[in-house]
């Protein structure tokens, strides 16, 4: 009876269960848009909304952006002009240094009114694409989370050039959920979810509520867009990070941040943004996925 029970509920039902879960965030939603100011309320609450899902004995990772965007502000440079690339990525390599230690620094402070504690973890692609190293990385989530920690993650971008980027957090989320056998990813972003074209561009889009297969014509709906010009990740990165999760094994919940407590109400089996229910892929390779980015 217990299991005909268990199937007769649905994908929404089922994410109650989720026992690992993988949140990512980005830069146009912990910004105020006027100033590109960090957004201390919107933090707070992220913060104190994680915090009370790992209360409920639930694990959870942070995956974060922000730290180029914080970087750039706290020196007081609007737009990266330098005339060569190289130039260019040292800028952004040392804004990514100086803005990651104070986005490091405001999480830490506000977890620690929580009584949280909260590690950070920087990656590559090498991070993942090396056997060792992805052994090691494994051993340290998984003993990270056994002590209760909650992880901050973000791509190393003080060190990562083209050759070894990942180059946005949707994808990465995506592969840290992979990497440690999550049950659900959650991507808070600027949009409510899935739609049939750009809502933004055309208001005849329709909102797509459920995803049970990546098919092509799907995946072709990703457009290289994206609502803001502070974040890197477009429709696109969002499919190709429910094409990892999925594949992986990992339900995946796109949903709107201009309310943070859709988090606890995704939880709660919520008719919240879209999900992509996981299908998983046994013949799915992450690290040779991983290391083909940009060529793909």
């Amino acid at each position: 009876m217990e299991k005909i029970q268990e199937v007769n509920r649905g994908p929404r039902e089922t994410i109650k269960d989720r026992q690992r879960i993988v949140v990512k965030i980005g830069s146009s939603s912990l910004q105020h848009e006027q100033t590109g100011d960090l957004d201390y309320i919107r933090l707070e609450k992220l913060v104190r909304e994680l915090c009370d899902i790992r209360n409920q004995g639930k694990d959870v990772i942070l995956v974060t952006s922000g730290a180029i965007a914080a970087g750039k502000k706290a020196v007081g440079i609007r737009e990266i002009t330098e005339s060569t690339k190289v130039r260019q990525m040292a800028v952004k390599q040392a804004c990514a240094a100086v803005g990651q230690a104070r986005l490091m620094m405001v999480y830490q402070k506000i977890f620690g009114e929580y009584n949280q504690v909260a590690a950070q973890i920087l990656m590559t692609k090498n991070t993942i694409v090396d056997d060792l190293n992805r052994f090691n990385a494994h051993n340290t989530f998984t003993q990270l989370l056994q002590m209760g920690v909650i992880p901050i993650v973000n791509e190393n971008d003080t060190v990562a050039t083209y050759e070894i980027e990942i180059g946005d957090n949707d994808t990465l989320s995506a592969i840290v959920a992979a990497l440690v056998e999550a049950d659900l990813l959650i991507l808070l972003s600027d949009i409510d979810g899935l739609y049939t074209d750009d809502p933004r561009r055309n208001p005849q889009a329709s909102f797509i509520p459920q995803v049970n297969e990546l098919t092509e014509e799907l995946l072709a709906m990703g457009k290289g867009s994206t609502g803001s010009d502070v974040g890197t990740g477009g429709m696109n990165t969002k499919l190709q990070a429910a094409r990892i999760a999925t594949s992986s094994g990992v339900d995946m919940v796109i949903a709107n941040s201009r309310d943070i407590g859709v988090l606890h109400r995704i939880l709660d089996g919520k008719e919240e943004g879209t999900l992509f229910v996981a299908r998983r892929d046994e013949s799915f390779d992450l690290p040779d996925f991983v290391s083909h980015l940009h060529r793909q």
